[in-house]
């Protein structure tokens, strides 16, 4: 017998679907659900299928195929249909979509997604049809609506991952509403005390606050009927969620916090007239309350990525309270509302480039493959929430990155090779670097060198998906070319030696250095990391080992009568005897650098800066190779160092700039080298410098001259 869910849901399926497919569709689900063969597992999947359907075509104003594809699904799922059957018998556009939600699903599993490699995947299949992702959050409502049921550890995970993922990517779709719900309801199953605590709050001051709310909105409403506008005005409580992150932000309790609700004020207004009545609106509450300018929020000129269009404003209310308005106009709302599903009803009048823009931003961040599956996470999740700035090129055009982004995330996105070449950017009259961190309305001209390539700690310095993507991108390639040099050095020192080179010998005797991969040994060998007479003493050596030999020597067993220990400090002077040392070519400390010794493959010391650019990886690979180091307390030694200098190259900035390390008695300048192009010059200039003060003093001094615009020490 079939069960009361199979029944139910049938009835429901015809009575919804009169209301939203056409004749043909009906009969046909009908028909395929009749002859389905009968189980328990289909009858739940069914019934579920339909409350999900409802979800996203009353909720969030999907489609026909929306449906239809949520309800076809079960079918396929449980073998009883195909997509090539769904082709034929409804259309190319739902097969397409019951094919993308079977895909999901397949990926999906029974594993949550944030534990899973099929994270990128996922993401990718979800952003080939944006309807897949409604329909995903219109599924992950419905589970979140009937969660009580689950046992409490089901509950737990999928309240957390809810939290996590599906709420930050409706509020990136524009289902603020839907946001709002899911937020909720994961606080109610994570942190139930909070969530009772504040909502039992927010239930014994409902009465005052709809007090207030009337209040407020009485003279408002005459005012606006005066000025013949058409409208509606709601106030609403802001989400127990919303209101937990302010008392966890602002370090204090729920009595102390005072915007509890918002008033809307949503216009009935003809399309060409919307902005003109929403600014009219503006002008009648400002003239009734005091705003407060530093929280007007402009999304009517510019609307944000995913189409949201309002205009809020806070002014000070009766009683000296603080009221947050919200105005926009009947379409905005069910934009706002709807989200992104809203934009195939106002197809091509806001938003549907934008979401397109995202999308396949979207895609192209996912495209490398050098991300674990939770930094995927991470790096996505970061692009759901963040605000936007909005940034101009000297020509005017428009672009919109998340707040907190950089100059070089800006070059970036007008094109990859603009972000590689980026020494800096004009802004005005004024020169800013590429770590430059971009203000809403910001003109800039971004200032390139053909000599300018990506480097590791550019990383540390943007904030969208792009720009690390194509920074990775370019520094792996780099590696592979270094790798391929390494190679060839080799190689040549090999046959010169004549000695027999075997790789797999060297890929063995890489991974007793400590060498995750030859390609690393490789790097190491170009770098000049490796002394090559050292090394081939260690490949001919490697097989007369013993087995389980150490393969490197501590800093103990140097030649001289000082034993150094992990524990111990070694220190560097003129007159440091018993340990050979020398210093690093990456980096070239001098006096006064935070430093560490590296322990060689066969004995000595190579003395490297703590922020060398090498100095993680060797940490994190050879720590038991690392060795304290700290210089004396003070020392007469000249050191030589590096600095990168990039600008305009405007008449005499090259002579002020030797002038300068010319009057500075600790700094004597040993050689200069300077490139031009297109206006723009970078230079190499050795120094020999006393010590680090005076290193940062005449880098100072450089950085204040006209036309420089960056200085980098190597």
């Amino acid at each position: 017998m079939k069960t009361a869910k199979w029944f139910t849901g049938y009835k429901t399926l015809r009575q919804t679907s009169e209301n939203f497919l056409p004749k043909e569709y009906r009969a046909k689900l009908a028909e395929l659900y009749k002859q389905a063969e009968y189980s328990e597992e289909l009858a739940i999947d069914f019934a579920s299928a339909l409350e999900i359907a409802l979800i996203a075509i009353k909720e969030l104003g999907l489609s026909k195929a929306a449906l239809c594809t949520v309800v076809l699904y079960p079918l396929v799922k449980h073998s009883q249909y195909n997509i090539e059957n769904i082709k034929a018998d409804f259309s190319d556009e739902i097969s397409l979509m019951v094919n993308g939600l079977s895909r999901v699903k397949k990926l999906y599993g029974k594993t949550s997604t944030m534990e899973t490699e099929n994270f990128r995947k996922l993401l990718l299949t979800l952003a080939e049809d944006v309807r897949v992702i409604f329909i995903m959050l219109s599924e992950r409502l419905f589970y979140m609506r009937n969660l009580k049921d689950k046992p409490e550890d089901v509950r737990l995970n999928i309240a957390k991952e809810t939290a996590y993922l599906y709420a930050p990517l409706a509020h990136r779709m524009g289902l603020y509403k839907i946001k709002t719900e899911m937020e909720d309801l994961s606080l109610k199953y994570t942190f139930p005390d909070i969530y009772k605590e504040i909502a039992r709050k927010l239930s014994e001051t409902k009465k005052n606050r709809d007090q207030y709310i009337d209040n407020f909105i009485a003279p408002l409403k005459e005012k606006l009927t005066a000025a013949g506008l058409k409208f509606s005005i709601k106030g609403r409580t802001k989400s127990i969620y919303s209101i937990w992150n302010k008392m966890k932000k602002q370090n204090t309790a729920f009595e102390g916090i005072y915007d509890l609700f918002a008033i809307r004020v949503i216009l009935d207004s003809e399309l060409e007239k919307e902005k003109a009545e929403c600014w009219q609106v503006y002008s009648v509450v400002t003239d009734m309350y005091q705003p407060n300018p530093k929280r007007l929020r402009d999304w009517l000129s510019i609307p944000k990525t995913n189409g949201y269009e309002s205009l809020h404003t806070t002014v000070m209310g009766p009683e000296g309270k603080w009221v947050e308005v919200q105005i926009r106009t009947e379409r905005m709302d069910e934009v706002a509302e709807k989200g992104m599903a809203a934009h195939w009803k106002y197809k091509g009048i806001q938003g549907e480039a934008n979401m397109d823009a995202w999308l396949k931003n979207l895609r192209d961040a996912l495209e490398s493959q050098d991300l674990k599956a939770e930094e995927y996470m991470d790096e996505f999740k970061l692009n759901l929430y963040d605000e936007e700035v909005f940034v101009f090129t000297p020509n005017g055009d428009l672009y919109k990155l998340r707040k907190g982004a950089t100059l070089l995330d800006f070059a970036f996105a007008i094109h990859t090779k603009l972000g590689c070449t980026c020494i800096g950017g004009k802004l005005g009259n004024k020169n800013v670097t590429i770590s430059y961190v971009l203000k809403n309305g910001d003109q800039i001209e971004v200032l390139t060198s053909s000599n300018q390539k990506p480097r590791a700690d550019w990383l540390k310095l943007v904030t969208t998906s792009k720009a690390k993507q194509k920074i990775r991108q370019v520094i792996k390639e780099t590696e592979t070319n270094e790798a391929n040099m390494g190679r060839e050095i080799i190689l040549r020192r090999f046959k010169n030696w004549k000695i027999e080179f075997d790789e797999a010998r060297l890929s063995r005797l890489a991974k007793k250095l400590g060498y995750k991969t030859i390609s690393e040994l490789y790097i190491d060998i170009n770098n000049e990391e490796i002394d090559i007479l050292e090394f081939k003493d260690n490949y001919l050596n490697f097989d007369k080992k013993e087995e389980g030999a150490p393969e490197t020597v501590s800093a103990g067993t140097f030649k001289g009568n000082d034993k150094l220990s992990k524990d111990d400090v070694l220190i560097i002077n003129n007159e440091t005897k018993g340990v050979q040392y020398t210093m690093a070519k990456c980096c070239n400390p001098i006096y006064g650098d935070e430093i560490f010794g590296f322990v060689g493959v066969s004995g000595g010391i190579k003395i490297h800066r703590k922020n060398c650019p090498n100095a993680p990886q060797m940490m994190a690979r050879f720590g038991y190779r690392i060795v304290n180091a700290a210089w004396e307390a003070s020392s007469n030694e000249q050191s030589i160092c590096t600095i990168y200098v990039s600008g305009r190259d405007d008449l005499g900035v090259i002579t002020n700039i030797s002038s300068l390390i010319s009057k500075e008695n600790s700094v004597t300048l040993r050689s200069i080298s300077i490139n031009s192009d297109a206006g723009s010059f970078d230079g190499k200039l050795v120094l020999t410098v006393k010590d680090l003060e005076s290193l940062e003093r005449i880098i100072q001094k450089i950085k204040n001259v006209n036309g420089v615009h960056s200085v980098v020490r190597s």
